[in-house]
């Protein structure tokens, strides 16, 4: 199974392409779409929607997983963190694709088994699980991480730990 995982941000959405099962992945692509802070919201929504749709168009996943909602203490932040959340959700729900979302402290306890891990923790063990040659940036290594979860989902053991709802 091939997946796309998206950990958006209004600025820097990391992005991942994975393909396997809970046995073994193959890294395809990843990377962070960085978008400047003098963009305008709309702009930086825009370009979101665009570069996820391009992604999925080139690399044809089966299935897409996002970082489900998490908690901030402003409503700012989350209303703009939803709006990035949308605009990937869009991208992938035009195309037909099935979506999931996984919580981030259940994606840090696969990843790490700690799900309360740092950026820092998370990126290591990505880089030692993928065996990548250099660690990546953190938001790639978020959904990079994501991505490991969803397909770490198949695994009937250890699916019950992540309760993954699909969109």
């Amino acid at each position: 199974m091939k997946v796309i995982a998206i950990d958006p941000a209004i600025r820097n959405t990391g992005y991942a392409v994975l393909e396997g099962d809970h046995r073994e992945q193959k890294v395809h692509d990843y990377g962070v779409i960085t978008l400047p802070a003098k963009t305008p919201q709309s702009g930086a929504l825009a370009a979101i929607h665009t570069s996820v749709a391009n992604l999925i168009k080139k690399w044809q996943p089966d299935e897409a997983a996002v970082e489900g909602i998490i908690y901030v203490q402003s409503h700012r932040t989350a209303i703009t963190m939803g709006a990035a959340r949308a605009a990937s959700l869009i991208a992938a729900a035009e195309t037909g694709i099935k979506i999931f979302e996984y919580a981030p402290r259940k994606v840090k306890q696969v990843v790490t088994g700690n799900g309360s891990a740092d950026k820092q923790q998370v990126a290591f063990m990505v880089r030692a699980l993928l065996g990548l040659a250099e660690t990546p940036a953190h938001d790639a290594a978020d959904a990079l991480a994501i991505a490991i979860a969803h397909l770490t989902a198949s695994d009937p053991l250890k699916a019950a730990i992540l309760k993954r709802e699909q969109l």
